[in-house]
C-alpha cells in the first residue's frame, strides 16, 4: 500500500505552501508569519486552533469518530536557520541571513497535509493534537511549550515526530529504537586576562595563549576522562580575540558544544570542563567564566512506538526500504524533551539530493511531502482505529 491517494491529491497545494514558507524563513521565536499561515490553514479545514504556547507555537485539535479517550500528538518544527542560502531556486529565501536549511518548512507542510486529511476523513477514534513547535534550532522551543503547559492543556498518550534525511534515498524510512540522537550542551568560556603592546608580552596576561591552551586541554576530556566505550564529543567551534596586529588582547571568548548519549557522561564532561577552566585560570592568574548550558536531552525512542513506525512505514513505502538503524546520530533534536514526558518515536524520511542539512546549498525534495503526511496519518489510523472500542 503506497502513500494515501487523498494526500497525493494535495501534493500541488502542499508544494506551494512549502515553497512559500521557504521563501519567507523565520528563525526561532520569530515565526509570526509562519504560525499565522499554519493557524489559517488549520481553521480553513475546520480544525480547532490554539496559539501562543511557547510564544509562536500552534496547536491543532482534531476529534475522530467514536468515544475513545486516547490522545496522540504529532509534532513538526517551524523555524529556519540564521544563515545564507546558496541556491538558485525560484523560491529561495527572500530574507538575508535566514534560510530553511534544515527542512523545517517541509516538516510543517507535511503535518499540514496530515491535518487536512484527518479533518476531512476523521477515520479514527480518539483525539489528535497537532503540535507546530517554534525554535527547535538550539533555542529551546520544546521546553518553552512544555513550560507553558503543553501536555497539561493537550495531554498525549503517545507522540510522534519526523525529520527529512538527505543521507537516505527517496522512498526510504528509518527508525532506531532506544537512544537515537545525542543530548547536547552549548558552552561559552570567557577569559579575562590583561592586554599589552604586542612587543611587550611580559606585561600581558595573554588571552590568546590562554585560549589555545584551554582549547587543547579540553580535548583531553573525551580521550582521558570518558570511558572509551561511551561516545562523546567536545567541539570548540568559535574562538574570538584581538583586533589589531600589535595588540595582545586581554579578553578571549570560546564557544562550542558537547554531545553524548548518557546524561551521566554529560555531567562528567561539564564537571571536567569547569575544573580545567579553574586550573588554567589559576595557572595563568586570570579569570575564566564557564557557562555550560543543557540545551537538548538525549532523544530516546520507545520500543513500542518504534515498532508502530516500522509497521506503518511498510504500508507507505516498499517494505524493503524500511530501515532499522543500528547506530544513533550525534546530532541533537529538542523533540527529545517532549519524549522525556510522553512515550513516542522520531523517524527519518529519505529524499533525493546529497547536500546535507545546515549546508547553504541544501535543497528539500518536495516529493517527500505526501510521504511524511501519509506516515503521520496512517500512524493515527493504526493506533486509534474506528470500532476498536465498540
Amino acid at each position: 500500500m503506497p502513500t494515501i491517494d487523498r494526500i497525493d491529491g494535495y501534493a500541488e497545494e502542499l508544494t506551494a505552501i512549502r515553497r512559500d514558507l521557504h521563501a519567507h524563513p523565520e528563525i526561532g521565536f520569530e515565526e509570526v508569519r509562519t504560525s499565522g499561515i499554519v493557524a489559517e490553514k488549520l481553521k480553513s479545514w475546520g480544525v480547532e486552533v490554539h496559539r501562543g504556547l511557547g510564544g509562536t507555537g500552534v496547536i491543532g485539535v482534531i476529534k475522530g469518530k467514536g468515544t475513545s479517550g486516547k490522545r496522540i500528538g504529532l509534532r513538526a518544527d517551524m523555524d529556519a536557520l540564521p544563515m545564507e542560502e546558496n541556491t538558485n531556486l525560484r523560491w529561495r529565501s527572500t530574507i538575508p541571513g535566514r534560510f530553511h536549511g534544515c527542512g523545517h518548512d517541509g516538516h510543517t507542510t507535511m503535518l499540514l497535509g496530515t491535518a487536512r486529511y484527518l479533518a476531512e476523513t476523521r477515520n479514527f477514534d480518539g483525539t489528535v493534537h497537532l503540535i507546530f513547535q517554534p525554535a527547535e534550532e538550539g533555542l529551546g522551543g520544546a521546553r518553552a511549550m512544555i513550560k507553558d503547559g503543553l501536555f497539561e492543556k493537550f495531554p498525549c498518550d503517545e507522540l510522534y515526530g519526523l525529520h527529512n534525511a538527505p543521507d537516505l534515498n527517496h522512498g526510504e524510512i528509518a527508525i532506531l529504537p532506544g537512544p537515537a540522537m545525542a543530548g547536547a550542551d552549548f558552552f561559552d568560556l570567557r577569559i579575562s586576562g590583561y592586554g599589552a603592546h604586542g612587543a611587550m608580552p611580559e606585561r600581558s596576561k595573554d588571552a590568546v595563549v590562554i585560549a589555545t591552551t584551554l582549547a587543547q586541554a579540553l580535548q583531553t576530556v573525551v580521550s582521558r576522562n570518558v570511558e572509551p566505550l561511551q561516545a562523546a564529543v567536545v567541539s570548540i567551534t568559535q574562538i574570538h580575540a584581538g583586533s589589531a596586529y600589535n595588540v595582545i588582547p586581554g579578553e578571549a571568548h570560546l564557544c562550542g558544544t558537547v554531545r553524548a548519549f548518557s546524561d551521566e557522561v554529560r555531567a562528567l564532561i561539564r564537571e571536567r570542563m569547569r575544573k580545567i577552566c579553574a586550573g588554567i585560570a589559576s595557572a595563568f592568574d586570570v579569570e575564566i567564566e564557564a557557562d555550560i548550558r543543557d540545551t537538548f536531552g538525549v532523544l530516546v525512542n520507545q520500543v513500542e512506538q518504534s515498532k508502530v513506525v516500522e509497521e506503518v512505514a511498510r504500508t507507505v513505502v516498499n517494505p524493503a526500504n524500511v530501515i532499522t538503524r543500528t547506530q544513533p546520530k550525534m546530532g541533537s533534536e529538542d523533540f527529545a524533551d517532549m519524549l522525556q514526558t510522553i512515550p513516542g518515536a522520531y523517524f527519518w524520511v529519505g529524499h533525493d539530493g546529497s547536500v546535507p542539512v545546515h549546508n547553504p546549498g541544501y535543497v528539500l525534495d518536495d516529493k517527500i511531502l505526501p510521504v511524511g503526511a501519509s506516515m503521520f496519518a496512517r500512524i493515527i489510523e493504526t493506533r486509534m482505529p474506528v470500532g476498536a472500542n465498540a
